[in-house]
């Protein structure tokens, strides 16, 4: 009671100079930022510190464009980005890892951590993919279609099973009703691209994407049967995020036309409803 009385003690010329105080105060902010929220001019509201963002292989270029033009709009912010196969980021977040942000190559890998309780709100599909086959330069083994990949002797590598690139070459094989007996499968799409760029494969399953990224180490075969296998992409503020307003600003960002501009640049669809 004594603060409140000291309060209301104040003589009008006081409290009117106070208030002449903070207004001086507040004009003396930095140009360009609001000494509420600390916006950046041009930046995002509640963006600053540093952000981790956990997103699947496919999306590095992508990404990693966005975080410098997020970085940029929101000086003093650091955006560290972890690339690895959606199946293992998941596998990550479940165990603690300081995940802010998870984008995943497939809704199936975003339920799973939904299922969990670690992701805040309904996760927003922001692209699609589908898979293509890369073979090295010349491409020797003469792959025409993924027909081919079944052949004796062809040398083919594909995703994990548990990798959203691997369930979609499994449903393309189930709806081609064509079989591969893949030499080695990978824990990421970019692992497989590796394989095909060192010439230890004569073929590999990876997005279209992936593909635009290596343009002169390896050459595209397109597969029509992958319109049945389309993946969608899905991204979510991690439940417990250690900076949740860069985090959801980071999502934004990625929803946004900023982030369809890059996306569609990289060669990504749009996502299905």
């Amino acid at each position: 009671m004594r603060s409140a009385s000291r309060f209301l003690s104040f003589k009008p010329a006081a409290a009117t100079a106070a208030m002449i105080l903070a207004a001086t105060l507040a004009g003396c902010a930095p140009a360009g930022q609001d000494g509420q929220n600390g916006t950046n001019d041009g930046g995002t509201p509640g963006a600053g510190g540093s952000v981790t963002v956990f997103a699947a292989a496919s999306l590095k270029a992508a990404f990693t464009e966005l975080a410098g033009e997020f970085e940029a709009r929101n000086p003093g912010t650091k955006v560290t980005l972890s690339f690895a196969g959606s199946a293992d980021l998941v596998t990550q977040v479940s165990q603690g890892a300081p995940a802010d942000v998870f984008a995943s190559a497939d809704t199936r890998n975003m339920a799973k951590l939904q299922d969990e309780g670690l992701v805040e709100g309904e996760p927003r599909n922001f692209a699609s993919n589908t898979l293509t086959i890369v073979v090295p330069p010349g491409n020797p083994a003469g792959i025409t279609g993924f027909g081919d990949l079944a052949r004796a002797g062809v040398k083919v590598v594909v995703c994990a099973g548990q990798v959203p690139c691997g369930a979609a070459a499994r449903t393309i094989e189930q709806e081609s009703g064509t079989t591969l007996s893949p030499v080695s499968e990978e824990s990421s799409v970019t692992d497989v691209l590796g394989k095909v760029t060192s010439r230890e494969a004569d073929a590999g399953l990876v997005y279209v994407t992936d593909a635009r990224t290596a343009v002169g180490k390896v050459e595209s075969v397109p597969v029509p049967e992958a319109a049945t296998a389309v993946n969608t992409y899905p991204i979510a503020t991690v439940k417990g995020a250690r900076n949740k307003q860069a985090a959801d600003a980071f999502v934004d960002l990625v929803l946004g036309s900023e982030g369809r501009a890059v996306l569609d640049s990289a060669g990504f669809g749009d996502p299905l409803p």
